[in-house]
């Protein structure tokens, strides 16, 4: 096709897809933040890293494999979220959005800069756990079974998410406390936890991607930093607090960059901000966003 390789065609579309996978599982993180709490949630990329670097000490201090990473390391995140948010965030509910923004910014300033000081900027090792080591034959292409994987875990995540939100009576209840707590409360649902709740399983989202990311990339305090901004973007072309917006856009837009490094690769690295601008011009809301 237009003189490229099917192979290196192909190999970039799975790359794409993989690089969706993390821009879905963390733009839906934001969006629930967002779209229930108001939240812009810059500490994102940090609880991200934050998530890789749990399951590095799971291994490497107490030999907890990657299979119980994946279970325990959002928990862990989702903890240290719901204690933000109890101890921070919920402190300044009342005022200005641009407060919380601030927060969470030099929240995200001071747990990369810790872990910065002890490990320096660079990564650390995680192997790729043995079951999932090697590639398949797919006929038209080779893929290494982990990327599969990747692929395939956030799928499952996300559309779990969007099902529990959307069609769940806790999602109705999330829903509910956050858009009309008082009359919520009235019927006797404790409305802090919930919206504690919202946070955590937002930032949770932010852990699990992290541990999916750990045998890719190096586990290094930087590597939320390197693609939180481009996960904004995401946000921002999906539609701000939209959950279904988040998981369409992240994973579209990651196949586009994609075959953007094929077609015109100087371009990769600037086309999804490219795209934003564009839908922000034509669609202030995003995509998938309701517009006043």
């Amino acid at each position: 096709m237009f003189g490229v390789p099917a192979q290196a065609l192909y190999g970039q579309i799975l790359l794409g897809l993989i690089n969706g996978s993390f821009y879905a599982l963390l733009s839906l993180g934001l969006a629930v933040i967002f779209g229930m709490l108001n939240v812009i949630n810059f500490a994102h990329g940090a609880l991200y890293m934050l998530g890789a670097f749990a399951a590095w000490f799971a291994l490497n201090l107490f030999g907890i494999d990657y299979w119980w990473s994946l279970l325990l390391a959002p928990l862990v995140v989702g903890l240290v979220g719901a204690v933000i948010e109890r101890v921070f965030l919920a402190r300044i509910k009342n005022l200005d959005h641009l407060y919380g923004l601030l927060l969470t910014f030099g929240l995200a300033l001071i747990i990369e800069g810790g872990f910065r000081h002890v490990y320096g900027s660079s990564g650390q090792a995680y192997g790729t756990p043995e079951e999932l080591r090697g590639a398949v034959n797919l006929g038209f292409m080779i893929m290494p079974k982990y990327r599969g994987w990747v692929v395939i875990a956030s799928l499952i995540v996300c559309f779990a998410t969007w099902f529990i939100i959307e069609k769940t009576r806790l999602g109705a209840y999330l829903r509910a406390a956050t858009e009309n707590p008082k009359l919520v409360q009235a019927f006797g649902i404790n409305v802090p936890l919930m919206i504690t709740l919202t946070y955590a399983g937002g930032v949770a989202l932010a852990g699990f991607a992290g541990v999916l990311a750990a045998p890719i990339y190096q586990v290094s305090p930087l590597m939320g930093t390197n693609l939180i901004i481009v996960v904004f973007a995401v946000v921002v072309v999906g539609g701000m607090g939209s959950i279904m917006g988040s998981i369409v856009t992240g994973y579209m837009l990651g196949v586009l960059e994609g075959l953007t490094k094929v077609f015109y690769p100087q371009a990769s690295s600037i086309v999804i901000f490219v795209i934003m601008a564009v839908v922000l011009l034509a669609r202030p809301a995003g995509l998938f966003g309701r517009g006043d």
